[in-house]
């Protein structure tokens, strides 16, 4: 039998490409691996509050809090950010640092990325851990539909919403929900407990 035995330089380089392979095979798998429920699977881009496009799944791999609201909500709105402040409150560092937040608006014709910074400045959360986003106009029901979240324009310009507060476990599947706003849901709060262990 005729064996050729290769090269120093030829060996790196067939070891390279194997990597290479394996590399792109286990980016292909991650996509596959999410489970058929999950949010991530919705591939739609929103932008921040720093005006950069980003996806939903932006903190895939990490336990998230979801909501929507609008910036310029008088009353409710702000009641569910204070919400998720106080819930958080009841969070250690390390976990408060596992934690990611997104608010999602339901008016994105003037909520620009702009007066979501605002919004946040005004707040002070912090950007770190917390994205308020603007999707299209276009994909705002798809969103709030897939989120169980209502709402409806007011001929004032303000809306009527659902005050949910989701959680999502790592993979962007809903693990729990509340509509307590102004107060810690005790339930809601050992849900989110238990998803960061």
């Amino acid at each position: 039998m005729n064996r050729q035995i290769l090269n120093a330089p030829t060996m790196i380089l067939v070891t390279m490409m194997l990597s290479i392979a394996q590399i792109s095979i286990a980016r292909a798998g991650d996509d596959q691996v999410l489970p058929p429920d999950s949010v991530y699977h919705l591939q739609l881009g929103v932008e921040d509050q720093n005006g950069d496009l980003i996806q939903l799944d932006r903190y895939k791999g990490q336990p998230v809090l979801v909501t929507m609201f609008y910036a310029s909500c008088p009353h409710v709105c702000p009641m569910l950010i204070s919400t998720i402040k106080i819930l958080e409150s009841e969070l250690t560092e390390e976990e408060r640092d596992q934690l990611r937040v997104m608010t999602i608006s339901i008016d994105p014709e003037r909520d620009t990325a702009e007066k979501l910074l605002q919004t946040m400045t005004d707040h002070s959360i912090d950007a770190h851990r917390w994205s308020m986003v603007r999707p299209d106009h276009g994909d705002l029901r798809m969103i709030a539909g897939v989120f169980g979240i209502k709402y409806k324009k007011l001929p004032g310009g303000e809306f009527n919403h659902t005050t949910r507060i989701i959680l999502l476990d790592r993979d962007g599947i809903q693990l729990a929900n509340t509509e307590q706003i102004g107060r810690v849901d005790a339930n809601f709060l050992e849900a989110v407990k238990t998803s960061l262990r």
